[in-house]
């Protein structure tokens, strides 16, 4: 520590001349509080309290802002006041300058993020791979375990094309446009018809014309991620060692499998050759230097899923024209074709599994190299199989005829039975590593991994088989005309009303749980405010919030339960899909007229269901693009989900972060070199794991100026427990450990924030005790009127919000540049 404090005030000594210099003959700053706002954003005059501030640095996506007084007087070229400002500043200001970054937009931004709604089982099977136990010593089992939730992220985009190859290729072309009945209720179809004689009526060209929708569709993806990528993958993290270009690394930028998440206990420490060589144990891969900077693996994994979606179309439209060529007395030259053709799609597809087994990635170093030759070349040659494959199914067939539907049960049944396998792997290897390293306080016992990507998996199939059931309705009302989507999807939306009948019995339990507990805050309301006159509805109110923010800590029982339901429910649908090949009310046709009631309410009501969830999700969609209030509502959604980066979906909502904590982190950096001063990194509710994040990433010397202040903090009480190897116990004691000034605030009345349980017995806590809350119970002289329940906001109105910051900044080192001499005048 010394020796960063020598370097640190050798830089201040050497502070070049020129826009950052203070040439005004005032002292430079020496303390500083850089706000960091949680979810849902704000504005920088909320932040700051003052409605002029001003843009210091950063763009119109993010951004930092300081009050127009504080602005003028900047020691970083951003001011223009000089001396006038500066007194004007220290006259309307006690304590600290304050910053506020502002970083809202990265999530919610213009109306194309409502698109982002088609997005999320892509999300949550992503929060799979981040939701892993810790399991030091243990690289081949961690890289087992992302290994299996990558595969896992692969069947949900093959399931989502293969979903609208149904819609387009199924129930469009091959069975509507094949029954004149149909056609005549969908005039749009003529010329699809056989009935017309035209060159598309064909059946392989009529499939090979609907490809069209699924592989816009897959387009559509590659495009969203490409551009996100552009935008968030790409901007380099603050790092102390120079970065190579690809010839100096040769052989250095070998692959490198997920074991790089974990190498012991120890999570990495700065590359040697910088200002801070030397061996840095850290408890949380977050430390990595390049943990945010994951272009290359997002890269790859874009490449194999636009390929995979691709063979996905392409297997589509040959398989029933390769059936029908197989058939006894077909043509041998298309037979030969047609299987020559589906080995190249097998081939190709098995060297898309290759590729997302192998990640590709290096957490210990800015990796700058791309894989270009994989990237270009995969997708290429997954198109050209389906340029292949729409030649070969629009070649001239006579006597070749749409009957029933396309083989479809076979598909989505393995598709589904494969994604639960994946699943069960996966629950298995948490179990292993959860034993090997007990945390008590991780979600369901380490098993959360497994449950979120099981939930992802089901919300793939309901969203596959609720756009299939609906299509199915439009084209054939009376389902007298078609054959209609494959029994699986229906039963798929057989089970949502069973599923929804025990999450309402659950729902039910927890608020009888939630009544009692409510009872009991009572008794301690009125013990707390002794001597003040009792208010009955004043204290109920008090109570109830403190009741319903406990609810939080009830999450893995909820998903615990959704989990199991959906897990065994979900058995049923595929078992009796399977057996049965019939529909749910078909296949109970000759049972008890009580299973056959259930069977048909049951039907009937899933699909009804379905299209209710779907006109509710285009319309919330659609709303988003002109509403900003409700892109706000789906931006909250991102806030908690785009934490972490995209090491398992490339078609995920991209990860803010990756663009936050480099901002965050050089602002600091810079700050603190240029005016050797002291900053307190100030972050509310998620803005408090942005800034943990950014704390883990800073150089030590700059780590000696910086305290943490968190408040309405979830590092513990969400990311802890459900992302327990990068933020478990370990991970927070290894940051106290960094960063020694850090002070946490919390409410018993917030149902977010909590304590971060850091105990160390070489220095203060980092909890404070429970902020009162309201901060008066009844009508006082400081607070004549009733003081609100705060909640979960309006922590910086605390008074002891303004103690602990000036007490950080008092623990501080206080090597302070000294006051200069002024100027004559």
């Amino acid at each position: 520590m010394e020796r960063a404090r020598e370097r640190s005030a050798g830089q201040r000594e050497q502070r070049p001349a020129g826009p950052y210099a203070d040439l005004s003959g005032e002292s430079p700053e020496t303390e500083l509080e850089l706000l960091v706002h949680g979810v849902g954003g704000t504005t920088p005059e909320k932040m700051l309290g003052d409605p002029r501030t001003v843009r210091v640095t950063g763009d119109d996506t993010a951004a930092v802002f300081r009050r127009a007084e504080d602005a003028e007087r900047a020691p970083d070229g951003s001011g223009t006041g000089g001396e006038a400002g500066a007194e004007r500043g220290r006259e309307r200001r006690s304590g600290p300058v304050r910053e506020a970054y502002v970083w809202c937009n990265l999530t919610s931004g213009d109306g194309s993020r409502a698109l982002w709604l088609l997005l999320l089982p892509f999300m949550v099977v992503n929060l799979a791979h981040w939701m892993r136990p810790a399991a030091p010593g243990r690289p081949r089992v961690v890289r087992l375990y992302g290994l299996l939730v990558r595969l896992s992220a692969l069947t949900l985009t093959v399931l989502l094309v293969a979903a609208a190859c149904e819609v387009a290729l199924d129930l469009v072309a091959w069975q509507c446009a094949g029954v004149q009945a149909c056609v005549r209720r969908h005039s749009w179809l003529d010329f699809l018809s056989p009935a017309a004689g035209g060159w598309w009526s064909a059946p392989g060209r009529r499939l090979a014309l609907a490809a069209t929708l699924p592989v816009t569709l897959t387009g559509l993806l590659w495009y969203l991620s490409h551009r996100t990528w552009r935008a968030y993958e790409s901007h380099r993290p603050l790092s102390s060692t120079p970065v190579a270009t690809d010839d100096e690394r040769g052989s250095a930028d070998e692959e490198r499998g997920p074991a790089d998440e974990e190498r012991g206990p120890a999570g990495g420490g700065a590359e040697p050759g910088g200002d801070d060589a030397g061996p840095v144990v850290h408890g949380s891969a977050l430390a990595r230097p390049g943990f945010w900077y994951g272009r290359r693996l997002v890269a790859r994994l874009r490449a194999a899923h636009t390929a995979a979606g691709l063979l996905t179309v392409a297997a589509a439209v040959t398989t029933p024209a390769a059936r029908f060529d197989h058939r006894p007395g077909g043509p041998a030259v298309l037979d030969v074709l047609g299987l020559g053709l589906a080995a190249a799609l097998l081939l190709c597809g098995a060297a898309v599994v290759v590729v997302v087994c192998r990640r590709g990635r290096s957490e210990w170093r800015l990796d700058q190299r791309l894989d270009r030759h994989l990237v270009r070349r995969l997708p290429l040659a997954a198109l050209a199989l389906l340029l292949l494959g729409l030649v070969y199914a629009g070649w001239s067939r006579p006597g070749w005829q749409s009957t029933g539907r396309l083989p479809g049960d076979p598909s989505f049944g393995a598709l589904m039975l494969a994604q639960g396998l994946l699943v069960v792997a996966l629950a298995t290897v948490a179990g292993y590593l959860h034993r090997r390293r007990p945390d008590p306080r991780a979600g369901m016992r380490g098993l959360g991994g497994p449950a979120v990507a099981l939930l992802a998996c089901a919300l793939g199939g309901v969203i596959s088989g609720g756009v299939a059931q609906r299509v199915a309705d439009w084209l054939d009302g009376t389902r007298a005309l078609l054959t209609g989507p494959p029994v699986l999807l229906t039963w798929q939306a057989s089970v949502i009303p069973p599923l929804l009948a025990v999450l309402l019995l659950l729902v039910a339990g927890l608020a009888l749980h939630t009544a009692r507990l409510a009872r009991t805050e009572r008794d301690r309301v009125r013990h707390e405010h002794p001597g003040e006159p009792e208010d009955p509805a004043r204290t109920r109110a008090i109570a109830h919030a403190r009741a319903m923010a406990t609810l939080t800590d009830r999450a893995p029982l909820v998903v615990a339960v959704l989990t199991a339901t959906t897990l065994v429910l979900g058995s049923v649908a595929l078992a009796g899909a399977l057996a049965t090949r019939k529909t749910p009310d078909g296949a109970a046709h000759r049972t008890h007229h009580l299973v056959q009631a259930v069977a048909e309410t049951s039907q009937a009501l899933g699909s009804w269901l379905v299209g209710v969830g779907f006109l509710l999700f285009v319309t919330w969609g659609r709303r988003a693009y002109k509403d900003a209030s409700a892109r706000r509502t789906i931006g909250i959604l991102w806030d908690v989900g785009t934490f972490w980066p995209r090491a398992a979906h490339p078609f995920a909502p991209p990860c803010y972060a990756e663009r936050a904590v480099p901002d965050l982190t050089w602002r600091m950096a810079t700050w603190t070199r240029r005016t050797g001063g002291r900053l307190v990194l100030s972050g509310h509710s998620q803005g408090s794991v942005l800034a943990a994040a950014a704390a883990w990433q800073l150089p030590p010397s700059v780590r000696g100026r910086v305290a943490l202040l968190t408040y309405g903090s979830p590092l513990e009480r969400l990311y802890g427990r459900w992302f327990p190897a990068h933020f478990g116990p370990p991970a927070l004691a290894a940051l106290h450990h960094d960063i020694d000034c850090w002070r946490n605030l919390y409410r018993r009345t917030d149902p977010i924030g909590g304590p971060v349980r850091v105990p160390d017995e070489t220095s203060p806590d980092v909890d404070h005790e429970p902020l009162r809350d309201p901060l008066a119970y009844g009508r006082t002289p400081d607070h004549p009127l009733p003081a609100p329940i705060l909640g979960h906001s309006d922590y910086q109105t605390d008074p002891a919000f303004t103690r602990e910051r000036a007490r950080l900044l008092t623990r501080l080192h206080p090597e302070l540049p000294g006051q200069r001499p002024e100027l004559p005048e």
